[in-house]
């Protein structure tokens, strides 16, 4: 064995247990396994690699990856790339947090309760929301709870959803409603936002809630005042997924009336990571608090009048009540939403402000940049937050592909989700990116093209 190999267990050590099992050999636990249904043989798999053999093996593999630290990125349609401030990273990778567990155990857990407890503000103060959750698995799947919540509350089996809404966000939806017999209708979209008078008809006493995104999938501004009147018209929940960035800048929904706020809060000091692991947040008014999904983390004071942290409102959860749960998840994503919160924490209430302006006004720039580039126009003409789609003269995945030979990572093609906007693209742009970089796109743009 060299120096560089590591194995969880010596010779030695496996000699003694097999000698403490009384038996001589591996082989010989499995002797109750008849010799016809044993394979005779070894694996067909490749012969084992050291650790410097394994090490350059991986990294052979990771070289093949398009990464965002030498490309430039316009690709965003749910996961985003944002500045990460070193002291996220600095917090998250200390040994408490990282491999902290369920904090059931409040006397010994004191420290990631709070921290969860300071998450949970952080998401009300952003939605204008009374209460909210330890966080979900990610905000698809928030999405689909918030759907639980709304027939739990009202005693009804439909929702409406937008079709403005992230495509992905609707098929969990779909998922979720099939297991539960949910009926999930799809209003239409008119000029990039909801078709409100697709809602107006389709909405009456029969649906639990209305469902939509802010800003929505193309990027556009939903009026939300008016949603919500005619949603609680109908004794409807309203539901409403955010962009937690788009916060520091547009009116909270909770401002607006929103029973249910939800969201994926990756953008909040989360690395785009493939696709996960994220954070979902969910909040809700004050009325819907029994009915929240997982776990809530509430402030006390100890037998000697000191601040304290606890898990609160156990009573409606799963493990307890399980009849009366309108759902069965039992955990958060404490490790991300702990770095949510720092970067929260850290940027303040103008540092948001400030993020959300430069995604606003660098995002207005490439629109009219793009826009102005012959065989690309607008596909829509509304309000939008640094998000946007255009239509191209060309085959999206193609022109994709000569961009990324030039370095860019292109805009997601709406057409593969919406046979309808075939050779649109949806273009992001984050504070990361500069004049220079949305340029260079406009420019190798208009020579593919």
């Amino acid at each position: 064995m060299n120096k560089f190999s590591y194995l969880p267990t010596t010779e030695a050590e496996r000699n003694e247990m097999l000698k403490f099992l009384g038996v001589n050999s591996v082989e010989d636990l499995f002797t109750d396994i008849p010799e016809k249904a044993r394979l005779g043989r070894d694996l067909n798999i490749p012969k084992a690699l050291s650790e410097i053999e394994l090490t350059r093996y991986f990294n052979q593999l990771a070289g093949k990856n398009k990464n965002l630290d030498d490309h430039i990125s316009f690709l965003g349609a749910g996961a985003y790339q944002h500045y990460i401030p070193a002291v996220v990273d600095a917090i998250v990778s200390r040994s408490e947090f990282y491999t902290a567990y369920t904090p059931y155990q409040p006397e010994i857990s004191q420290g990631m309760l709070q921290a969860i407890f300071e998450y949970q503000t952080v998401v009300c103060e952003l939605t204008g929301m009374d209460v909210s959750n330890a966080s979900m698995y990610d905000g698809p799947t928030a999405f689909g709870e918030a759907a639980f919540i709304a027939c739990a509350a009202t005693r009804r089996s439909k929702v409406l959803v937008a079709r403005s809404v992230n495509p992905e966000y609707r098929n969990v939806l779909q998922t979720y409603g099939y297991g539960q017999d949910i009926e999930v209708v799809e209003i239409g979209i008119e000029n990039g936002v909801i078709d409100m008078n697709d809602l107006e008809s389709k909405l009456d006493d029969t649906v639990a809630g209305v469902l939509v995104q802010y800003p929505n999938f193309f990027g556009g501004i939903e009026d939300l005042q008016k949603i919500g009147e005619l949603a609680h018209a109908q004794k409807a929940l309203f539901v409403v997924s955010v962009n937690p960035i788009a916060m520091g800048l547009l009116e909270a929904p909770g401002h607006f009336g929103a029973d249910i706020v939800v969201g994926e809060g990756q953008s909040l000091g989360n690395s785009v990571s493939f696709g996960g692991p994220y954070l979902g947040m969910l909040a809700v008014k004050k009325e819907q608090v029994r009915r929240i999904p997982g776990r809530v983390v509430g402030q006390t004071t100890d037998l000697d009048g000191r601040r304290a942290f606890v898990l609160t409102l156990q009573a409606r959860e799963q493990h307890i009540r399980r009849e009366k749960a309108s759902s069965n998840i039992c955990s958060n994503q404490a490790l991300n939403a702990l770095a949510a919160t720092v970067y929260a924490s850290y940027m303040g209430k103008k540092g948001m402000q400030d993020v959300a302006k430069l995604n606003l006004q660098k995002a207005h720039y490439a629109f009219n940049r793009l826009t102005a580039v012959p065989k690309v126009k607008a596909l829509f003409n509304t309000p939008f937050f640094n998000e946007f789609a255009i239509r191209i003269e060309g085959d999206v995945a193609e022109v994709n592909k000569k961009l990324l030979d030039a370095g860019i990572i292109g805009g997601y093609d709406i057409g593969s989700a919406y046979p309808e906007y075939k050779g649109a693209m949806l273009i992001c742009v984050t504070e990361l990116r500069t004049k220079e970089d949305i340029d260079l796109l406009a420019e190798r743009l208009e020579a593919i093209l």
